[in-house]
């Protein structure tokens, strides 16, 4: 046996070794624990580091900027999205005023996948202003939130500590980090290592307030998916509380209110997602979050005393909510019953605890709660939000967001160009047309206006208004009395009538001014050796009007086209849209006139647009070289060499545009673009239908002939007939074309992109190819050539009216086609109020298209490191017709309200110097019908299915708009008013504008 000195010289040996590293182990100890109570050396390295991270705001753009990717607040308010928002902003022409710069060791510190440190918003939302800084709209996310720590009734924070983070308002130790509580960190581990031997141990979670924040704002889904998510939440929160110096209670006090005013609380009806107690008091329990708080407040809660039971109630309440954030979704749906036997355990403890009276654990305990299962109740009229709604939606496009839901919780304050104040007035007028004694007083009854006994609840008006800006053509007023969400200004296809007429005359305008600069730089000489087509009127007109004009100008020229003059008889029959096609005029004694083109316009005169409109298809027929001309000669040797290379040409024009049309739409939105404005006959549907989907069964076509003709007389064996009738191996591409009365290449380019959709333009002109040449093969054969020349015109007119297309789509026409009728001249085509306001605004503006202006300033994420303001600069727009062209239009138009169809109006506005500002315009009454035709194309039912009356109108050099009257369904056919409802209502509304327009 050894000596014990044996070990005592052993020890003191061991000691000499291993000393060292034991003093230094123990010493490593003792700086532990002493900064586990004291926190010294983190209040005194953090702070410093904290303060590099820090941003500011400067001029123009940046690259100094990091952006979020994840963590469900970050994309709530739309920090995550900004990158993109900001790249389709200036895609769309803004540019950054003023951006937010992140100092290197923020833009560093995110690369490591933390979040940014900053005094984040506990709420946010979209702000949507008007001129002059009028709000429309304000949404803020959550709604109600405690704006300051002092404002949160004592028992709620002091439960929340309790159940939470027991020392976080610790006021002995000011340099806490409230990221860490050591106590419940260490349970924590142990239970999770514990947890390998045990897989059923329950192991709840070490998390501080303070963390959960960084969790439910910053990690990705609002959970901590593994160890490095949790110490980046651990490492986050010691930063933000630090960031303003080493003395953390008031960044402590913050944090509980940060907590209370975003914990995510799962999302209820009429709300959708719930954050924080402001939203969740209300939501679920129905309670007004400022009544939840005075009952909450009292002195018998915090000293001591009886306690109502509407307090008990609250208390309640507010304690089922800090408890079932834990899982929300079960406990605010089918585990509610689990939740409040929950809450009355809380209660016991909470009581036994002495963190609430006993009076206030019996009131809550014989308190009875429901969840509130019916979503708020809206009761504003539509119609006095549908102007804001119409602006979200287009704000919401603009941006690309999916929903108005997205859309209302970025942080994001827009500035419109709406005049809110004028928005109002003219809304309540508009409303007041509904008043039968309003009506009668304000000269709205009697001839071509309402008559005694007419349902005025069913006129829907429209009324927009713009202004020229720098930036564009700024929309002031946008509004409508109805209670729905139609938008008949932008949303709808409507027969304008004679609106149309403005159209066509400035387009016929455009080709004088471009024949002119061809032929006007010639010599007399030259001139006299031109040789258009005699059919060409328009062409030769102009040509004369040179050799017989020797001081001519362009103004000249066109003042000399205005003057050209057209019989208004109704007595002759067109060939036009596939057929024979009489018109009438709307006033009988116009119909033995022959009016000047200027004159027929003041007087909205059919015929004469009518021909008008011949001529100016005509003009695209027969100009020099064209295939018309081409094929008037079957003997030229050069005839069939052109006619292959025109075929291919023409062909390859032709499928381009189509290409435009219906590329990535489906058949079936194909195949209902391509019936936009075609007349629907059994024949033609059968046709088009199995062109298109030549594999189709006969039930399939049935269902297609009753999906776009109402009424259709046919039973099944007539169907069959025609089903095997319009087969496509019974006729070629270009006589399906004629009998579809469609472009024969326009039927096998839908039929193409079905099969392959992913094709691309190059890809369709080359399988293409035989197409081109089979519809144009057909034109070199004699055999029956009255038929073929027939088919010759109707194909020609298709193609002139695809080019006259181009020209409207040009001045801001809509759609994407045009019926290929001289009808089109008087409205046969559609339009919509908006396209038409467009090219108003066109000639208002001297012949420049400028942008169509709702939003001039996006400010996204105003004091955050994310922060960016774009603007939208000025704008010189394009130069899409010659200035003479819009200022020869404006005068016609102005010779419209002066002595035309729209003198009604008079001279209502007067400027600031006291002089009258001209204004101008053009009317139109449609009437939208439905027509049923059955076998052979005989028409067995016209039935209208809408009016409307409109007038698009200028007024002086910086004003201009449209007004809308619209009647929808069988009742439009009781209604006798014209475009001179609309002329009245803008006189009744002149008042109104007389402010606004007087400053011009």
């Amino acid at each position: 046996m050894r000596s014990p000195g044996w070990y005592l010289l052993r020890t003191v040996e061991r000691l000499l070794i291993y000393g060292p590293w034991l003093i230094a182990g123990l010493a490593l100890l003792g700086l532990t624990y002493n900064e586990m109570q004291t926190a010294r050396l983190q209040s005194e390295y953090l702070p410093k580091y904290a303060a590099e991270l820090n941003y500011h705001l400067g001029a123009g753009p940046t690259t100094q900027v990091r952006y979020p990717v994840t963590g469900p607040y970050d994309q709530r308010f739309g920090y995550v999205e900004l990158p993109r928002l900001i790249t389709r902003l200036r895609g769309a022409g803004y540019q950054m005023s003023e951006q937010a710069r992140m100092s290197p060791a923020l833009i560093d510190l995110m690369g490591l996948g933390l979040p940014a440190i900053y005094d984040e918003k506990d709420q946010a939302g979209l702000q949507l202003l008007g001129s002059g800084q009028q709000a429309l709209v304000t949404t803020r996310i959550p709604r109600k939130i405690y704006a300051r720590f002092d404002d949160i009734p004592p028992v709620i924070v002091d439960t929340l500590l309790f159940i939470e983070n027991r020392t976080l308002l610790d006021a002995n130790e000011p340099h806490q980090n409230p990221a860490l509580e050591w106590e419940r960190l260490g349970k924590a581990v142990f239970d999770r290592a514990m947890q390998f031997i045990d897989p059923d141990r329950n192991t709840p979670g070490g998390s501080t307030l303070a963390t959960q924040l960084e969790k439910f704002r910053h990690s990705p889904d609002g959970i901590t998916g593994n160890a490095r998510e949790k110490l980046r939440q651990m490492v986050s929160a010691s930063l933000r509380a630090y960031q303003h110096g080493p003395d953390t209670l008031p960044a402590r006090k913050n944090i509980v209110r940060d907590y209370l005013n975003t914990v995510p609380l799962a999302a209820a009806r009429g709300y959708g997602e719930i954050n924080g107690y402001g939203d969740g008091v209300e939501a679920w329990f129905g309670t007004d979050f400022e009544t939840f708080n005075s009952l909450l407040r009292t002195d018998a809660i915090q000293n001591g005393g009886a306690v109502s039971a509407a307090a008990g109630r609250a208390y309640r309440q507010a304690l089922s909510l800090l408890i079932a954030h834990r899982r929300p979704s079960y406990y605010l749906s089918e585990g509610y019953a689990a939740l409040q036997t929950l809450t009355d355990s809380y209660l016991r403890v909470l009581a036994g605890a002495k963190v609430i009276t006993p009076e206030l654990r019996d009131a809550a305990l014989a308190a009875h709660i429901e969840l509130r299962r019916t979503p708020p109740v809206d009761d504003q009229p539509f119609a006095t939000r549908k102007s804001a709604t119409t602006l979200r939606t287009r704000l919401s496009q603009d941006l690309g967001i999916n929903s108005l839901y997205d859309l209302d919780r970025l942080d994001l304050s827009v500035q419109s160009t709406l005049n809110i104040s004028l928005q109002h007035q003219i809304t309540d007028l508009l409303r007041r047309l509904r008043e039968p004694g309003f009506i009668n007083s304000s000269g709205l009854t009697g001839m071509r206006l309402f008559s005694a006994g007419d349902d005025l609840s069913r006129v829907v008006y429209s009324f927009t208004l713009y202004e020229h800006g720098p930036e564009g053509n700024l929309l002031r007023v946008q509004t409508d009395n109805y209670d729905q969400p139609l938008d008949i200004n932008e949303g709808v296809k409507l027969d304008l009538g004679s609106t149309a007429k403005l159209r066509t005359l400035v387009h016929y305008l455009e080709i004088i001014s471009d024949l002119y600069k061809h032929y006007a730089p010639m010599s007399l000489d030259e001139l006299r050796a031109q040789k258009p087509d005699p059919r060409d009127n328009i062409t030769r007109w102009l040509i004369d009007f040179l050799l017989t004009t020797p001081d001519h100008s362009l103004s000249k020229a066109l003042d000399g086209a205005m003057a050209r003059r057209y019989s208004a008889s109704p007595a002759e029959t067109f060939f036009t849209g596939g057929g024979a096609h009489n018109f009438v005029n709307f006033k009988s004694e116009d119909n033995n006139k022959v009016l000047s083109v200027e004159d027929a316009l003041h007087d909205s005169v059919n015929l004469v647009f009518i021909r008008l409109m011949r001529d100016i298809a005509y003009h695209y027929i027969y100009k020099p070289d064209s295939l018309a001309r081409q094929l008037e000669n079957p003997d030229d040797p050069r005839r069939q060499e052109y006619l292959q290379r025109f075929a291919d040409r023409e062909g390859t024009v032709f499928l381009r545009r189509f290409y435009a049309k219906y590329q990535g739409k489906d058949v079936q939105q194909s195949l209902d673009l391509l019936l936009q404005g075609l007349r629907a006959t059994p024949a033609r549907l059968v046709t088009i239908y199995r062109s298109v989907l030549p594999q189709a069964n006969a039930e399939s076509v049935a269902r297609f002939l009753y999906n776009h003709i109402d009424t259709l007389a046919l039973d099944e064996s007539e169907i069959e007939a025609l089903y095997r009738k319009y087969s496509p191996e019974k006729f070629n591409l270009q006589d399906r074309g004629y009998i579809a009365r469609v472009h024969p290449l326009e039927l096998w380019l839908i039929g193409y992109l079905h099969l392959h959709p992913a094709a691309s333009v190059s890809e369709v002109i080359k399988a293409g190819a035989a197409q081109r040449q089979a519809v144009y093969n057909w034109l070199f054969k004699t055999h029956r050539k009255n038929k073929q020349d027939i088919r010759i015109r109707t194909l020609l007119e298709i193609e002139a009216f695809a080019e006259i297309h181009q020209a409207w789509k040009r001045l801001g026409y809509p759609f994407d086609s045009l019926v290929p009728s001289y009808a089109t001249a008087i409205g046969s085509s559609a339009d919509r109020p908006a396209a038409l306001a467009e090219l108003m605004g066109i000639l208002v503006n001297n012949g420049r298209r400028l942008p169509m202006v709702r939003f001039t300033d996006y400010h996204f994420a105003a004091g955050t490191p994310y922060e960016a303001h774009l603007l939208l600069p000025a704008s010189n727009g394009e130069q899409v017709l010659d200035p003479e062209v819009a200022a020869v239009a404006r005068r016609a138009i102005i010779g419209v309200v002066e002595e035309g169809t729209a003198r009604r109006l008079g001279h209502p506005f007067i400027g600031s110097d006291g002089q009258v500002i001209p204004v101008g315009g053009k009317t139109g009454t449609g009437d939208n019908r439905l027509k049923m035709f059955g076998p052979g194309g005989r028409m067995i039912e016209d039935k209208v299915v809408s009016r409307t009356a409109t007038f698009v109108f200028m007024i002086g050099d910086r004003y201009f708009g449209t007004i809308t009257a619209f009647v929808e369904g069988d009742a439009a056919a009781h209604y006798k008013f014209t475009s001179a409802l609309p002329v009245q209502v803008l006189k009744e509304l002149a008042p109104i504008l007389q402010p606004v327009i007087r400053e011009q």
